[in-house]
């Protein structure tokens, strides 16, 4: 019996199975000796792509890891402003009771509430493409323009 080195590395009937063509991912490229027979997925050869791939500046560019983190911090301060709102809304009740009613309280809470999420999933949605600056100037505006005052000015006991 006769063994050949490659025997280990293939099995019975291996020979018979057609010989596939190299292929890469949409979006790849091949470079180098031989990349002319590379295939992407859809079938085209990369030589001649089926359509042409999107450009760079069309993509949107990822954020920074120092853009991430001012992201993140916002979005802290914001979720407390959620929560300070809630406790000051909730302080206020028995005065809003005095004043107006019900119909016209729940509604204004719960825009109060929502507010500092909304601004930042309307800030984070519409400077997409945007410069750094502009997101982190909107979202500056925001921790200002939504500080929960009913909070800061009565606390958390109430009067």
């Amino acid at each position: 019996m006769t063994s050949d080195p490659d025997d280990a590395l293939s099995w019975e009937g291996d020979e018979d199975r057609p010989a596939q063509k190299p292929s890469l991912p949409q979006g790849w490229n091949a470079v180098g000796k031989g990349s002319d027979r590379v295939v992407t997925d859809g079938g085209a050869s990369v030589a001649e792509p089926a359509e042409p791939a999107a450009s760079e500046e069309s993509q949107p560019a990822a954020m920074s890891p120092a853009m991430l983190l001012f992201v993140g911090i916002f979005g802290g301060i914001y979720l407390l402003y959620a929560i300070g709102w809630v406790i000051g809304g909730l302080n206020l009740k028995p005065l809003a009771n005095l004043i107006v009613a019900d119909a016209m309280y729940v509604p204004w809470f719960v825009l109060a509430v929502a507010a500092p999420a909304l601004w930042m999933l309307t800030v984070w949605v519409l400077t997409r493409g945007a410069q750094s600056w502009i997101r982190v100037l909107l979202l500056l505006a925001g921790a200002v323009l939504l500080v929960p005052w009913p909070f800061v000015m009565v606390g958390a006991i109430g009067s």
